[in-house]
């Protein structure tokens, strides 16, 4: 176990809980900024799973670059049309071929995967979203080469750094931070899909709190086929409000406050006076995307919380700190907070550019305990972190496998 440059002291951060105000937002399944880190990581994933499949290594790539254009669309109660499809562009850059230990080039079907990846991304999460019919992928991918005979040469456990950067994590979530995740889950789960199909997959919830009164502003897209007036409109964001209420009970015993689509203007129904969408996202009607935009990577946007601004979707999940240590740093957290008397726990990791994955040049632990608390947790919680490093060349068989959030 290499060291770590790890430093442990007590937390001088207030708990969001203690704080008279408090501010928590998630962008759901269907915003277009969860479309874009959505797509990039599906598209790395396809590409990673061709690279390992064809030459037992995961090569160079960061599709971090995706961007959401928005079409144009003519919504009407009972129906609706698609005028214009939204135009989707997946840049960054990835390893496009590759020399053999013969000499021989061996090219990567780089395009036809990512329009694969991309098409069955949004198959799997819309229900009214066509790929082929609504949608324009393109693609400009920086072109790079490896030379296999390098590759298979190289046997190191930890690959160096691809970036100078940080990773940022923290445990547990205040009752806000559960609330809001937890509706727009449940605004997007299945079972609310069947009971109320109106409801688009673009979801997106602010909680404020003031106080103990937390209040919900919520975006739910409604998806115009399924309802035919605007009083049919106003019962399904009813039957919301009262599925989150219902949730908020079983969350926090704060009063709560919900507000649904409050930029309706239902004198004017279908004409652009409410929020509805043909497809089930807004990105069919001027809003637009981009990946990093969103969520970080407990599915959440905290101003009250420290963060690291990297977009940790489309990295290579391999050497890319961006990606790595953003998910190590929460997970870490999650851990030390299980040890005893642990309120509350950040974790900060900075890398250097080229230096083994698993040894950041700082690994930084504020822990939120009494004096005595933290000097019987220091060396445990210092052995949590370091093992999670030491664990770090393994993350992306589960990254592969879509185990680990990212947004």
């Amino acid at each position: 176990m290499m060291q770590k440059n790890t430093v442990i002291e007590k937390s001088t951060y207030v708990p969001p809980e203690q704080l008279p105000v408090e501010i928590v937002e998630r962008k759901g399944t269907g915003h277009p900024d969860y479309i874009a880190d959505s797509i990039s990581e599906a598209a790395s994933r396809e590409l990673s799973k061709y690279y390992y499949d064809r030459f037992k290594r995961i090569l160079h790539h960061n599709l971090d670059k995706v961007l959401i254009v928005g079409g144009q669309s003519a919504p009407r109660f009972g129906g609706g049309e698609l005028l214009q499809p939204i135009y989707i562009l997946i840049s960054g850059r990835a390893t496009t071929e590759v020399i053999d230990t013969d000499g021989s080039r061996i090219s990567i079907p780089v395009g036809p995967l990512l329009l694969r990846a991309t098409r069955q991304w949004i198959k799997q999460n819309f229900r009214y979203l066509d790929p082929d019919e609504h949608v324009i992928v393109d693609y400009r991918i920086g072109k790079g080469s490896s030379d296999l005979v390098d590759i298979y040469q190289r046997k190191q456990d930890y690959p160096g750094s691809n970036d100078t950067s940080m990773g940022v994590g923290y445990a547990p979530l205040s009752e806000t931070e559960r609330l809001v995740f937890e509706v727009e889950r449940l605004l997007n789960s299945p079972k609310v899909k069947r009971e109320l199909p109106a409801v688009g997959e673009d979801i997106k919830v602010m909680g404020v709190r003031k106080g103990d009164v937390i209040y919900l502003t919520i975006a739910a897209a409604i998806i115009s086929r399924h309802v035919s007036s605007t009083d049919e409109y106003l019962a399904v964001k009813e039957q919301i409000k009262k599925l989150v209420i219902e949730k908020a009970t079983d969350i926090t015993k704060r009063k709560v406050e919900v507000y649904i689509n409050t930029g309706d203007n239902p004198a004017k129904g279908d004409k652009g006076g409410l929020y509805l969408v043909v497809t089930g996202t807004s990105a069919e009607h001027g809003d637009d995307g981009a990946t990093g935009r969103g969520n970080r990577t407990n599915g959440l946007i905290t101003p009250f919380r420290p963060m690291s601004l990297e977009a940790t979707a489309g990295k290579n999940p391999v050497s890319h700190i961006g990606k790595l240590y953003n998910v190590v740093a929460f997970n870490a957290a999650q851990e030390i907070i299980q040890l005893d008397n642990i309120k509350e726990a950040y974790v900060k990791l900075i890398s250097q550019i080229g230096k083994p994955i698993n040894e950041p040049l700082l690994a930084y632990v504020a822990i939120n305990a009494d004096d005595a608390t933290l000097s019987r947790v220091k060396h445990k919680a210092e052995e949590i972190l370091e093992n999670h490093l030491d664990g770090i060349n393994r993350l992306w068989e589960r990254f592969l496998r879509g185990e680990l959030m990212l947004f």
